[in-house]
């Protein structure tokens, strides 16, 4: 009988240690991962919900946790993930410019590092370590197709031009300071106009960390309704959301002004359809959380890390997959 009990405690200890290792009895790879704030549409409506079912569809075991928008409370839960023994890590940064903190602990515990969404800005941060990835976008190329979508429409519509200077008067919601998506669409979207010969002049532009629907509200209630309302002649978004509060705005002012975000959430294609907003460009979050879960198994492992896949790492230093973003117009929306 003791043999017995002996047997059943052994038992019971060693699943005990088996799930607190973050291994599976079946053998499936455990993911440990992180949005860095929920409250973010885009990441939790376009990416989260493809991380979790494709990690399944692909059997593996996949928890995600909410970072808040707060970098200390990441570098918390990495060192939890790291205690529970996870077999590797996919990380979305709060702040890009720490991400030397985050491949600082997973190179010092030995596991795989795929950090998404966000690039790590520091200089030498990749290089680090042999075992980190990145996967997202480049960040150039949605400012570059919003640029491109909004010079042609402008070309097209002279009575975008209310004054009549040959100059295109806007004001832009940035989104969050210092992320790479937000400075980067900030400069290329109006490198564009200049490109095509086409003066501009900034009235307006307001940072939001949390790239968030509310915000974009208020600040063009607020534009709308300041000392140079009426010389507004374009409202350019970095992002859906901010795009959907500004539209609110102006719908309750009664105005409408040519106005174009990025990403290419659900409710933006219905804005186009409803002739509300103009141009959006596809920031495709599912097939970044589908080329991170693929990478993060593989390396997981210990495979080539695009082996049966895809993606293609880019071949400039950057250990990076990108996915392409696409034009999304009143033409091509239903494609979408």
């Amino acid at each position: 009988m003791k043999k017995v009990v002996l047997l059943a405690l052994v038992a019971v200890l060693a699943v005990s240690v088996s799930f607190a290792n973050g291994q599976q009895d079946d053998g499936k790879v455990v993911i440990g991962a992180n949005i860095y704030n929920f409250a973010d549409n885009f990441m939790n409506a376009a990416m989260k919900p493809v991380l979790e079912s494709y990690a399944v569809e692909k059997g593996a075991e996949i928890q995600v946790v909410d970072s808040e928008n707060q970098q200390a409370k990441l570098n918390d839960q990495v060192d939890v993930f790291i205690t529970k023994g996870v077999d590797v890590l996919a990380i979305n940064l709060v702040d890009p410019a720490a991400a030397s903190t985050i491949i600082g602990k997973a190179k010092a515990a030995g596991i795989p590092l795929v950090l998404f969404n966000k690039e790590a800005t520091e200089a030498g941060a990749m290089a680090s370590y042999d075992k980190v990835w990145y996967v997202g976008t480049d960040s150039a190329e949605s400012g570059m197709i919003q640029g491109q979508m909004m010079v042609a429409d402008w070309k097209s519509n002279p009575d975008w031009d209310k004054n009549g200077d040959g100059k295109v008067q806007y004001v832009m919601l940035k989104g969050e300071p210092g992320h790479p998506d937000a400075e980067a669409r900030t400069k290329y979207s109006v490198e564009a106009f200049k490109d095509a010969g086409i003066g501009v002049e900034q009235l307006a532009l307001e940072a939001d960390p949390n790239w968030s629907t509310q915000h974009g509200n208020d600040k063009m209630a607020a534009w709308l309704t300041s000392s140079f309302a009426d010389k507004i002649e374009l409202v350019i978004c970095n992002n859906d959301a901010m795009g959907f509060g500004a539209i609110n705005a102006m719908k309750a002012a009664g105005v409408r002004l040519p106005i174009y975000s990025v990403d290419a959430l659900d409710q933006a294609l219905t804005h186009i359809a409803d002739g509300e907003l103009d141009g959006t460009v596809l920031n495709d979050g599912a097939n970044q959380a589908k080329a991170t879960i693929d990478l993060a198994i593989n390396a997981a492992m210990g495979k080539d890390v695009t082996a049966g896949t895809g993606w293609t790492l880019q071949t400039d230093g950057s250990k990076a997959v990108r996915v392409p973003y696409v034009a999304v117009t009143p033409e091509n929306y239903q494609d979408f």
